[in-house]
Parts: structure tokens; C-alpha cells; sequence
């Protein structure tokens, strides 16, 4: 099986810093007070007392706290996005995609500070949804693109134009994590599918189809 290209090689990724690097210490508190508290009721004063740094430091790595969330933002969506394509070019048959999707579901729990700022903080700061937009969602629908055409080209998946299989493959995904994390984020949580079947019916409608298959 191919490997999938490196395309998002080529993206913004920064290589991660030591925890004693102050950069590293204001993106991980600006993760935590963006998803609990909100962007706008965080100030920068809050920051600098999670982030353990002088309030003056901040200035010194971001030009102001929105430049703070369009980084975190941004690469939290390179993050997510690489995970699935990254198993994705792991995977033993090209139809296995349940266990990819069971195995990104399941860790959600693990990123839901993350998920709650890429998904929710870029509904309302538009520069924020074109930089995703532009930087890592067409350049990660070109990646998924190409491993669909491969699948395409063996005769796995039925000939369908690949750039529309790759866009509603990680739109499920999206949609997937983003009910996880918000839509579900109260007491009817109980009521929720759980990640494992979520996973399992996200592969099941993507493979299948939700039409029963004529005689």
C-alpha cells in the first residue's frame, strides 16, 4: 500500500519546544483558560499568571492575544488532521477505516481543550476560519485526495471524483468531533453514541452508503 505523500510536511508545524520555553508555556495556558473560560474573558494579565511569565513576555513571543489564538488554532487543526491521515496511510486494507476512526474518536477526551478552541473560537473570528481554511484544510484535503485516487485507481472504492470523497471523509470526521465535544457536552451526554459507535457508523455510511442495496 502507498505511502501517503508528505504534503503537509510543508505546513507551519513547529517542532515542539521544552516546557521550560515560555512560547510553549503561553500556548498551553491560552489552550486551557480559550476552551474554559472563552477568548474574550480571558485577558492577557490571565495568561501571564497560568503561563507562570510577566505579562510584558507575551509581547515579546505574539503581537497581540488574537495572534495567540490563530496559532494555537491553527496548528491544532494540523495536529488533528495529520493524527488521521497519518493512520490513515498506516492503514492494512482501504477499507479499515472504522478502526482509524475508532482509534481518533476515542482520544478526543485527550484533546478536548483543543477541539473546543479550533471548532468554537473560529465560528466567531473570521481571519481565524480563512487561515485554517487556507493553510491547513485544502492542503490536508489534498493529502486525503490522494490516498482516495490510489484506492480509486485498484478498484477499491467505486470512481467517483476523489476530491469529493477526501472533503466529506474529514468532513465526517469534523462533524464527528465537533458533536463530541459541544453538541454533547451536557447531561445528555448519556444519551450520546459513544466514540467506538460513532466510529463504527461514520465507516459504515462512508463504505456503504445509507440506501439498502437492490437484489
Amino acid at each position: 500500500m502507498p505511502i501517503l505523500p508528505q504534503q503537509y510536511s510543508t505546513l507551519n508545524i513547529q517542532e515542539t519546544n521544552p516546557k521550560d520555553n515560555p512560547r510553549t508555556r503561553i500556548l498551553e495556558a491560552a489552550q486551557r483558560l480559550f476552551a474554559r473560560k472563552g477568548y474574550d474573558k480571558t485577558t492577557t494579565k490571565d495568561l501571564a499568571f497560568a503561563a507562570k511569565v510577566a505579562e510584558g513576555t507575551i509581547f515579546r513571543h505574539f503581537s497581540n492575544k488574537k495572534a495567540i489564538l490563530v496559532e494555537l488554532a491553527t496548528n491544532g487543526w494540523v495536529e488533528i488532521l495529520t493524527d488521521l491521515l497519518t493512520e490513515l496511510s498506516e492503514m492494512a486494507s482501504y477499507k479499515a477505516i472504522a478502526q482509524v476512526m475508532r482509534r481518533r474518536l476515542l482520544r478526543l477526551d485527550e484533546n478536548a481543550d483543543l477541539l473546543k478552541v479550533c471548532f468554537i473560537q473560529a465560528q466567531f473570528h473570521p481571519e481565524l476560519r480563512d487561515r485554517i481554511q487556507i493553510e491547513v484544510i485544502e492542503k490536508m484535503t489534498s493529502v486525503a485526495e490522494a490516498f482516495f485516487e490510489t484506492a480509486i485507481e485498484k478498484g477499491i472504492y467505486r470512481p467517483i471524483n476523489p476530491k469529493i470523497i477526501a472533503r466529506i471523509f474529514l468532513g465526517m470526521f469534523a462533524i464527528a468531533s465537533f458533536s463530541h465535544e459541544t453538541l454533547f457536552d451536557s447531561q445528555d451526554s448519556k444519551n450520546s453514541p459513544s466514540p467506538q459507535k460513532m466510529a463504527e457508523g461514520i465507516a459504515d455510511i462512508f463504505l456503504n452508503g445509507v440506501l439498502v442495496k437492490e437484489a
